[in-house]
């Protein structure tokens, strides 16, 4: 991405007025219209149809989603508008290599599937945080995982999308930002709050059918612009903007001219933007953080039938990774190639005039494309793909963020706290949640130099490999215990939040000026810091561990991976506080039925609150329990399933020679 010389000298951007009156006829708008129309009947359906009025069912979609709207589910809160914008943006700037951001996750969903969702469902837990308090007990970790994934949250993920979401907005509709965004938030708000995950997972599966459709046609009338393959790959390394000089700057040739290795996945291990073994093991680091322990992620797996739906989601999920190579990177350099002028433009004066920002436009390459070559009708088709790309990761993250806020830090504050009001809690946290995230949007606008792109994968990089390492040690080490988590993750917390500030308080500099923060801070490549900064919180985790008392085994049956087969009772390490909710549970409140009026009852049904059946007894209950823990699979499906996984991974290994 193009990263910056200084927080942004403009804020608003004067946007060309041609651009916005394209999308003003009747094609593109009614298209828009039926969209926006069929996703609120989808999610009003989802909604009418599950059983939201359990946090099991409202959270986890009652456990019984089927493989296929579970992997769409899976790529397309991944895959937010961040990454039209972003892909195509630094595709654009340097060529194919950010691709392999998204091959990685190829490897890390079989992971995902086979390693991290057993354990998952067998310990029985809804979120990530509660995985970490059954595996090491206290309460301390519970809430600083809860705590730094809120933070990750609305700093990265929210605001990014956001962002990018925005930049479309504003050149299609020529709306105001701020309009445009809180439209988009009420929306997504509406049918999050009242559906719960099942809602989100199937709006989820429409939108990616819809996100692949436009993508596919987008790629399909690049590449007829182009003239092909051959003539593009050899296009783009010709595409340079006329005006070179100016603002009295010396500019040299290489910050200008596209990379001789443009076209090469694996690049220089010292001079390279993407370094190749930054990108084979670093790379990996973040993505076991990002694939393996994120509750947006593993959210979407834990709401399967069984464990063969669960592995057969990782697997569509990861043929449907492939693509964003030729759905969004190579049509961005594409957009390079037909608008040199104003994607590649390197004089801060001619960018100011082009985007409103000094430091280049590639952020605009894919929204170029979409407004230049499509036809109308197909116009309004890819907007409200951006608009459903944007709209499904909010609404992923905005259901991921409250199920963290009710179940594990609300349940902390107010220990006798019904079933209806964790509901109700989580509904309001997410209306929080989103007035937060307009306040978010002006540093998204001051940071408009595309920072915040070049931040997304950075900032993982020194946030993330503390908790990969947790998650990776407590599933695979039973030796681990609480205290090594604790400070492992502390410290490795500690040097991330450094290396972050020290980036932020100096700027990351760019090819036409350097930054000033000091080289043995900043001069280590980010994917190479994920892998030190790895490296010291596994060895802090493991010697605290190692000079302190180990987890006896009863506690740990079924837990972590050498007794995942273990079929004796559990003593949970937080039983204490167990037994002490259940005895408040047992004070049951109760309101009557005729002291509901009509109002009430409306409003019940559409928050999903209506009363419950009768209490389940013990019998009940325990079959129950047993249910939502099962990972049996039949033999058949999983052979099925595993010859798949070893068909993808061939695939991945092809796709990475290939373009090496």
């Amino acid at each position: 991405m193009a990263s910056t010389l200084s927080p942004s000298t403009m804020t608003g951007t004067p946007s060309p007025p041609e651009m916005s009156e394209r999308i003003r006829n009747a094609a593109d708008i009614s298209v828009i219209v039926i969209y926006f129309v069929v996703v609120m009947a989808v999610g009003l359906w989802a909604m009418l149809k599950t059983n939201r009025g359990t946090v099991g069912g409202f959270f986890l979609a009652g456990r019984d989603v089927a493989w296929w709207p579970m992997g769409a589910s899976l790529f397309a809160s991944n895959i937010g508008s961040g990454h039209f914008v972003g892909l195509a943006g630094t595709g654009a700037a340097s060529g194919i290599a950010t691709a392999a951001f998204e091959w990685n996750a190829l490897l890390l969903l079989l992971v995902l599937g086979w390693f991290f969702v057993p354990i998952y469902i067998k310990a029985g837990v809804m979120t990530m945080p509660e995985y970490l308090r059954k595996r090491f007990g206290g309460k301390r970790l519970q809430i600083y995982l809860s705590v730094l994934s809120l933070f990750v949250c609305v700093a990265l993920r929210i605001s990014s999308d956001i962002f990018s979401g925005a930049i479309f907005i504003k050149l299609a509709l020529g709306l105001d930002l701020y309009l445009a965004i809180f439209i988009l938030l009420a929306i997504t708000a509406i049918y999050t709050i009242t559906g719960g995950l099942a809602s989100v997972i199937y709006t989820d599966t429409l939108q990616t059918v819809i996100m692949l459709i436009g993508s596919f046609i987008l790629m399909g009338f690049a590449f007829a612009e182009v003239g092909g393959y051959e003539s593009f790959t050899e296009k783009y390394m010709n595409a340079i903007p006329s005006i070179v000089e100016g603002d009295n700057l010396t500019i040299s040739p290489k910050c200008y001219t596209p990379q001789a290795d443009s076209f090469h996945i694996f690049r220089d291990a010292v001079t390279g933007d993407i370094p190749w073994p930054g990108m084979i093991v670093g790379m990996t680091i973040v993505a076991v953080w990002y694939w393996c322990t994120d509750q947006v992620i593993v959210q979407r797996c834990l709401s399967g039938k069984n464990m063969s739906h669960v592995k057969a989601a990782c697997i569509m999920c990861g043929y449907l990774k492939l693509l964003p190579m030729f759905l969004m990177v190579m049509p961005g350099m594409i957009s390079r190639i037909l608008y040199t002028e104003k994607v590649a433009c390197i004089v801060p004066s001619e960018c100011v005039k082009h985007c409103g920002t000094e430091v280049g436009c590639t952020n605009y390459a894919y929204p170029m494309l979409v407004m230049e070559l499509m036809p109308d009708g197909l116009r309004g088709l890819m907007l409200s793909v951006m608009l459903a790309s944007l709209m499904s990761s909010l609404t992923s993250i905005f259901n991921s963020a409250s199920t963290l806020f009710t179940m594990d830090l609300y349940t902390k504050m107010r220990k006798q706290a019904s079933e209806r009001e964790l509901l109700i809690a989580g509904r309001l946290f997410i209306i929080v949640l989103i007035v937060i995230s307009i306040l978010w949007v002006p540093l998204v606008q001051v940071s408009q130099n595309g920072q915040l792109f070049h931040y997304i994968e950075s900032i993982s990089s020194y946030l993330g490999p503390p908790i990969a390492a947790v998650f990776l040690l407590a599933i695979f080490c039973k030796r681990v215990n609480e205290q090594g988590a604790f400070w492992g993750l502390i410290i490795g917390l500690v040097i991330g939040l450094f290396r972050m500030i020290a980036e932020f308080a100096f700027g990351t500099g760019s090819c036409l000026a350097a930054s000033d923060c000091p080289k043995f801070i900043c001069g280590v490549h980010y994917l190479y810091f994920a892998m030190i900064l790895f490296l010291i919180s596994v060895l802090v985790i493991l010697g605290i561990s190692l000079l302190t008392k180990p987890i006896p085994d009863i506690h740990l049956y079924r837990l972590c991976w050498a007794l995942r087969n273990r079929t004796e009772e559990r003593i949970d390490l937080d039983e204490e506080e167990k037994r002490q909710e259940e005895a408040d549970d047992d004070v049951d409140e109760d309101n009557s039925e005729e002291t509901r009026g009509c109002f009430r009852k409306a409003y019940d049904a559409f928050c999903g609150l209506q009363k419950k059946g009768p209490k389940l007894s013990k019998e009940e209950e325990e079959a129950q329990r047993k249910k939502l823990t099962d990972t049996s699979e039949k033999p058949f499906w999983r052979t099925v399933v595993n010859i798949n996984a070893i068909l993808l991974l061939t695939v991945a290994v092809f796709v990475h020679g290939y373009f090496a």
